[in-house]
């Protein structure tokens, strides 16, 4: 089991705490030996071991339970450990998509494994693009894009942000800018204004959750709450090959597992 110590020699805050027991919980420190749901030691306990008081434990208890880490049940002394089985997501089913209320990819996923799905809309607004976004999308310096910025969440915790940017001049005045969730979904959008999505080009690579990822996911605020993410970057195109939408989307590795399926091209009398 992990030896808890002040990082520094510096004495334990709500912050380091939360993050330390996030850490612990990740590693396993409290499951039981078959693998089953473990409990955390007392509030009384846990105040001795970081030297902070019940009111701040009691922070510190709240936060992990708000990230969906643990779970506090009327009669049980100790929190615990919440089971979580990763979503599954599978990129490629994006071109899939069906029209109506289950036109999301997030919900037909979920529903498949009889979990529930919302997508959260935290902001829809028209800015400049930055360096990344500009070169995917073949943009001028200075050309503006739509942003679409979303949170995924499963079970009540939220799992992933999905974050995706479109030319401007393609949706100005359309619903792909409108505030909410869109109906028919965003890709039917582009569909109907001649940019339907017939091919992308996915970018992944490991790195940390960002602050302002951590408020969104629920994770804490502070450098201390990041944690192992997958970053998937997708450049969508149209029949024209024209890059048209780059979506962001960070998977924080224990909420996520990330499957692609390939297939072998069937061979045809010229390839003989």
């Amino acid at each position: 089991m992990t030896t808890m110590g002040s990082p520094a020699a510096e004495p334990w805050r709500v912050e380091t705490a939360t993050a330390d027991m996030r850490k612990r919980i990740h590693a396993g420190d409290f499951r039981q030996q078959g693998g089953s749901q473990g409990q955390l030691p007392t509030a009384g306990k846990l105040g001795e071991k970081y030297g902070l008081s019940r009111v701040s434990i009691n922070r510190v208890i709240a936060n992990l339970r708000a990230e969906g880490l643990i779970e506090t049940r009327s009669g049980n002394r100790g929190a615990l450990v919440r089971d979580w089985t990763p979503i599954v997501f599978l990129p490629q089913q994006e071109f899939q998509a069906k029209t109506g209320p289950n036109a999301d990819l997030l919900t037909r996923l979920v529903e498949a494994v009889a979990r529930e799905g919302e997508s959260r809309i935290d902001d829809v607004t028209a800015e400049p693009a930055d360096e990344r976004i500009r070169s995917r999308l073949s943009l001028r310096p200075g050309e503006h894009v739509g942003v679409r910025r979303r949170t995924s969440v499963v079970d009540g915790v939220p799992t992933l942000t999905d974050d995706s940017f479109v030319p401007l001049r393609l949706v100005d005045g359309t619903d792909w800018l409108a505030p909410g969730n869109v109906g028919r979904g965003t890709n039917m959008v582009l569909a109907e204004l001649g940019h339907e999505l017939v091919r992308s080009v996915d970018e992944m690579r490991p790195r940390y959750t960002t602050e302002e990822e951590n408020l969104r996911l629920g994770l804490g605020a502070g450098a201390n709450s990041s944690v192992n993410a997958i970053e998937l970057v997708s450049t969508g195109f149209d029949r024209e090959d024209m890059a048209v939408q780059v979506t962001v989307l960070t998977l924080p590795g224990p909420r996520n597992t990330v499957v692609y399926e390939r297939h072998r091209p069937r061979k045809t009398e010229d390839s003989e």
